[in-house]
């Protein structure tokens, strides 16, 4: 049980990560094909993705929202931590790539 939560975790820490850092790096490439600077694309980009990612690695849709709310309202608190705990390494995974690519965008400015 708890090797699947934590595996889960890292997934969806990865996966908010990876949103981030990604779509960072592809505006990136986008802005030096239309001759714009790219570290300010980068960064915009990835505040603006910040959110999408903790959505996309969470599921893609208020289905956990909804999931925290059924539970709550049964008094099971168990599975609302644990998916809470989902929400948390999710943010965690999109802020971690939005420092990498400030990280990143501050050595070339």
């Amino acid at each position: 049980m708890l090797n699947s939560i934590l595996s889960k975790a890292i997934l969806d820490f990865l996966i908010a990560f990876g949103v981030v850092v990604g779509g960072s790096m592809l505006a990136g490439i986008g802005a030096v094909l239309v001759m714009t600077p790219p570290s300010i694309s980068m960064l915009e980009t990835a505040a603006k993705l910040k959110i999408w990612a903790i959505v996309a690695a969470v599921g893609g849709s208020i289905d956990p929202m909804r999931y925290i709310e059924s539970n709550l309202l049964e008094g099971h608190f168990s599975p609302v931590a644990v998916q809470i705990f989902y929400i948390v390494c999710s943010f965690l995974g999109a802020h971690v790539g939005t420092e990498l690519i400030k990280a990143v965008c501050r050595g070339s400015a």
